[in-house]
């Protein structure tokens, strides 16, 4: 099976070798017909791990908090290791760790970590996989930073949850910060200063994405919020309002628009809330009037997907069938087939028909693995552009091999603690989501 990486790599080698120099250009993947968005993502990982930035293939405009972790040197003998070498390595450890360490694969992970991986699924199911296996001595994540918090919170006390890279975080998750979140809170409760009312509605319930920091997700836990999932957001939409009037929700716009829209509610009464202006952008009338107050947040490999790559779709492919995620833009989603968490898009795939052609609207690294892994569909990416998500893919091979290499030795390498406050009140916000089944 030919990976993104694989891919990235042979095109980059091409275009270095066409005109003798490195290029940062976006290189030509002759061979599919596409092209990389950044030739710096041939880069290993750890070159670029302490540099400024999500790393190559990012949005330029997504600007890494200060606070964010960074992830140290490796030691030579992973930096300088063959692939072979690497997968032997892992194979190995495993094979002394068994089942006292699990390692979980997030769906948009590369197919030299998913290979590895004990649980591959969203972040929902991973963090399920974790709660669910008390045995575990340790978790290795191969994922995101809030995704290995999460993790964190839902298992033991006991148990340690290890992220191989720390430099892999998300730039949805950054885009709204606690002091952020509690300055619109606080804000919001000026505006909204109403009397009560006799049904018992709060004015309003706060509403995280699971892509947020632990401690979005504990403010939710406080107030008497909720987390939600791409999977569950309509019915986390549906609680909500059975306790408030309005939702606040952090930090995804687009998740947040596109399940209000489904459920009928007018874009008009869905106002924008910019946290670096005053009331978020908007009157203190228009937040009054708001059934859903979106955060002015978005994940940036999403957003890529357009409607113009629909239209092009349909026309070279009469009768495809179009699938997005609902991170995408409202528009984007409005003219797909359908829509729905990378579990659903992944469910829709293995329920075709031979000779269906699917264009899907997601993360590149999972649609090419359920192109090679159905090879009876044809299965293509709607954007043409290879950009897997940048700080996913900075788990690499060296740093799972790092990281298990380090557990026989009794470390813990880059392991993830959240604070007992901090886990206390998010796994409340947590626990009413597993609890908000669809």
């Amino acid at each position: 099976m030919t990976s993104v990486h694989e891919l990235i790599r042979t095109a980059a080698q091409q275009e270095a070798s066409r005109n003798n120099t490195v290029s940062r250009k976006p290189i030509a993947l002759r061979a599919t017909g596409v092209s990389s968005c950044d030739s710096g993502l041939v880069r290993d990982p750890w070159a670029i791990d302490r540099a400024p930035g999500y790393g190559p293939g990012a949005s330029l405009d997504d600007t890494v908090p200060g606070s964010a972790p960074r992830q140290g040197p490796l030691p030579e003998r992973y930096t300088s290791a063959s692939d072979d070498e690497l997968r032997q390595w892992i194979v190995a450890a495993k094979e002394q760790l068994g089942d006292r360490v699990q390692i979980l694969g997030h769906f948009y992970q590369r197919d030299e970590i998913i290979e590895h991986a004990d649980f591959v699924g969203d972040s929902f199911m991973l963090a399920q996989a974790a709660k669910d296996h008390p045995e575990a001595e340790a978790f290795v994540f191969c994922g995101v930073h809030f995704m290995a918090e999460t993790a964190d919170i839902l298992s033991g006390p006991e148990q340690a949850v290890i992220l191989p890279n720390l430099a892999a975080g998300c730039s949805m998750a950054d885009m709204a910060t606690i002091d952020q979140v509690e300055d619109c809170w606080r804000d919001l409760m000026a505006a909204l200063d109403e009397p009560s009312r006799e049904d018992g509605l709060q004015p309003v319930i706060p509403v995280t994405y699971m892509n947020s920091s632990a401690a979005i997700k504990a403010f939710c836990g406080r107030n008497g919020g909720i987390v939600c999932t791409s999977s569950n957001a309509r019915t986390v939409l549906e609680w909500a309002f059975e306790r408030g009037q309005r939702v606040v929700f952090f930090p995804d716009q687009h998740l947040g628009r596109n399940t209000a829209k489904d459920m009928g509610i007018a874009e008009e009464l869905m106002p924008l809330w910019r946290p670096h202006l005053a009331l978020g952008g908007n009157t203190a009338q228009q937040l009054r009037d708001a059934r859903v107050i979106l955060w002015n947040g978005f994940c940036s490999v999403h957003k890529r997907f357009t409607v113009a790559q629909i239209e092009k779709a349909r026309a070279d492919y009469p009768g495809v069938r179009v699938i997005v995620h609902p991170e995408c833009p409202a528009a984007v989603v409005e003219a797909a087939d359908g829509a729905g968490s990378t579990e659903y898009i992944r469910k829709q795939i293995e329920a075709a028909a031979p000779g269906d052609v699917i264009a899907v609207g997601t993360e590149i690294n999972l649609v090419n693995r359920l192109q090679q892994q159905h090879p009876e569909l044809t299965v293509f990416c709607l954007d043409p552009v290879v950009c897997p998500c940048s700080t996913m893919y900075r788990i690499h091979p060296a740093y799972l091999a790092w990281t298990l290499e380090g557990l026989l030795a009794g470390e813990q390498p880059n392991r993830v603690s959240v604070s007992d406050e901090v886990s206390r009140d998010s796994r409340v916000a947590l626990e009413r989501m597993l609890a908000a089944r669809p």
